[in-house]
């Protein structure tokens, strides 16, 4: 009977909406409805970016907060996740666009500080295996703050501190690492992102992701050219692996935090979704699991570039289990759901076609959604 059912909804946030939790509660709410007990299990996922502290948390992690410096310069509360000794920190809590005023960009003075200021207050918590996902950030400075926070010193050539941000760096003269927190070197540092830019050239972290945060041309220029100046004394000091790095996948996201954390912090670079399903044991709950709902706001070309609902999708299909996928915003053809392994996606745009009523009405209607998924398939 469809009542003795075990469904697992795993879907990321629905973006300017609901956050992951709160899409798992309308679903399950919808679900319930048409099919009164059901057996729902929700876990909200997400990809690295912003929503990954939430995910964590709702998965049974601890919340924790610190003030630690914006992007800005000025303090702001950042959270992190922590269970034992793993925990799960998102870049966007301490240096994302979200601390910037509306309007306000400052695409070569935005620093990465407090992302070093929040690794350094999960040390100081106990975590050994720090999971640090990507997205969201306001910066473009190749992770030279978040070094800094952790000890290193980044000089000019007069021996001063060079100043925040991505632009300094076309100052930057020499590069001491050897007091980087020592506690380093004995945790596990995983970049979690869901992109594979490197560091420089026109796929670089300036040219792609630059005008995203702001930057005119010619800001973007200066931001490369100051890049390629970080890499070129990072490699005097630590040597050829520091101009391999800035090749490396990943060296580009987050305005290339990914470079600093390859090459100083001994990080790995992986898909988002897979790190932070492993993290969350998402394997566990498909063990309990025979049908699966994922989705989030727009299911478009993005999300089959490894965004949560594919990585959900994959791992469900490969056990065998049926997959589909809520949405706000459809931008996929049925063949190409197929190919990521989702049966059907639900839009709410099917239900209401007016995107600002869909934003502001998005509870309610996902669970509209979710009660003809449940007829469809669990009836």
């Amino acid at each position: 009977m469809a009542g003795g059912r075990h469904v697992l909804i795993a879907a990321d946030k629905f973006k300017g909406s609901l956050s992951a939790a709160q899409v798992a509660e309308h679903v399950a709410r919808g679900l319930r409805r048409a099919v009164p007990g059901l057996c729902t299990e929700a876990l909200p996922v997400a990809d690295g970016g912003e929503g990954t502290v939430d995910a964590a948390v709702a998965a049974g992690f601890e919340r924790r907060e610190a003030e630690v410096t914006g992007p800005l310069g000025t303090p702001v509360r950042a959270a992190y996740a922590l269970r034992g000794t793993d925990a799960v920190l998102e870049m966007a809590q301490a240096s994302g666009l979200r601390h910037l005023p509306e309007g306000v960009f400052a695409p070569l003075e935005a620093t990465t500080r407090g992302t070093g200021e929040l690794l350094r207050a999960a040390l100081d918590a106990g975590a050994r295996r720090i999971v640090l996902g990507v997205g969201g950030s306001a910066t473009t400075d190749g992770g030279a703050g978040m070094l800094a926070a952790l000890g290193a010193r980044l000089l000019d050539a007069d021996g001063a501190p060079v100043g925040p941000g991505g632009g300094p760096l076309a100052g930057l003269a020499s590069a001491d690492l050897s007091a980087l927190d020592g506690r380093l070197a004995d945790a596990e540092v995983v970049l979690a992102g869901d992109v594979d830019n490197p560091l420089l050239g026109p796929a670089g972290a300036a040219a792609v992701y630059g005008p995203q945060k702001g930057a005119s041309p010619g800001e973007v220029e200066a931001l490369e050219a100051a890049l390629g100046c970080w890499v070129r004394v990072l490699a005097e000091a630590l040597g050829e692996r520091a101009a391999a790095a800035a090749r490396a996948p990943g060296a580009g996201a987050a305005g290339g935090v990914g470079y600093a954390a390859l090459v100083a912090l001994g990080a790995v670079f992986r898909p988002g979704i897979e790190v932070l399903m492993e993290t969350l044991r998402f394997a566990e709950a498909l063990d309990r699991a025979d049908f699966v709902i994922t989705g989030e706001g727009a299911l478009d070309e993005q999300t089959l570039r490894g965004k949560a609902p594919a990585g959900v999708a994959r791992a469900a299909r490969g056990r065998g289990l049926d997959v589909v996928a809520v949405c706000g915003r459809l931008l996929l053809d049925p063949r190409a759901l197929a190919g990521a392994g989702v049966l059907r996606a639900y839009a709410l745009t099917d239900l209401e076609p007016d995107p600002a009523v869909c934003m502001a009405q998005a509870g309610p209607l996902l669970e509209r959604t979710a009660e003809r998924v449940a007829r469809d398939w669990l009836v």
